[in-house]
């Protein structure tokens, strides 16, 4: 059988200088109680930015414009409903939004806007999802 390849978009978003991150739902199969840079999978027939601003609706009712490419990673991991495993390239995204009035939907247990030094206390504390890791590890903020 071939590998599965899948296609991720996620976005860091700003506002006076702090990073919205989502925790990820303490029932959660992946990731679970840490902190994820808000996103999701990219559907058949997608393009990553239309799929990147459905996925920060769905997940914080926030309109987002996107701004420039953060960073590229490839995060593997087992799909919950096939067992498959699944090889993920992720683009994130810098992204801006005119307010920071978040509505966090039922995959998330709570939101928090970061300063730049918290991120990296949570990257260091090891509470940031894997993808959220891999997206800040080594690079400035």
């Amino acid at each position: 059988m071939s590998d599965m390849w899948g296609l991720t978009a996620r976005g860091i978003c700003e506002y006076e200088n702090r990073i919205l991150l989502l925790k990820v739902r303490s029932k959660s199969s992946h990731d679970a109680g840490k902190w994820e840079i808000p996103g999701g999978k990219v559907k058949r027939h997608e393009y990553f930015d239309e799929a990147l601003k459905r996925e920060f609706i769905e997940e914080t009712c926030l309109e987002i414009n996107i701004d420039s490419l953060y960073n590229v990673i490839q995060n593997d991991y087992t799909a919950c409903k096939s067992n498959e495993k699944v090889k993920s390239i992720q683009l994130i995204m810098k992204v801006s939004s005119t307010t920071d009035k978040v509505e966090i939907s039922e995959e998330h247990d709570e939101y928090g806007w970061f300063t730049h030094e918290e991120v990296k206390e949570l990257l260091e504390n090891d509470l940031l999802s894997r993808a959220a890791s891999k997206s800040f590890k080594g690079d400035e903020l």
